[in-house]
């Protein structure tokens, strides 16, 4: 296969698994039909199918309005990378002050180094 067919196969792949993402976002968590979440966002409930099924990719508007309905980052609407882990870690690290974060900033920066040889 060659290196154009591979590229064209990730990024298949990743449209479809876009699709997924938005179709998971507005059934379970918006709750909405098709033809509303279309609308909301400013495409036909067909064209919306399509990019359900991976077969077609939102335009930035579109994204940044289910951005705004859904709360999820458009990184994790279009990479499905993780939008929740500033509020974890922030929650994680309510207790700690600003002092005994930076130490442990410098440790995991220690811990990094001595990993990486």
């Amino acid at each position: 296969m060659s290196k154009n067919n591979e590229n064209l196969s990730s990024e298949k792949i990743e449209q479809i698994e876009r699709g997924k993402r938005i179709r998971e976002i507005r059934e379970n968590e918006l709750k909405m039909p098709k033809t509303q979440l279309a609308k909301e966002i400013g495409v036909s409930g067909q064209f919306l199918g399509l990019v359900e099924d991976g077969k077609g990719n939102l335009v930035y508007k579109s994204i940044r309005k289910l951005r705004d309905l859904s709360g999820h980052s458009a990184d994790y609407i279009l990479y499905g990378l993780d939008d929740t882990i500033l509020d974890r870690t922030k929650l994680l690290l309510k207790d700690y002050n600003e002092n005994q974060i930076i130490n442990g900033i410098k440790i995991l920066k220690n811990l990094a180094s001595f990993i990486d040889t």
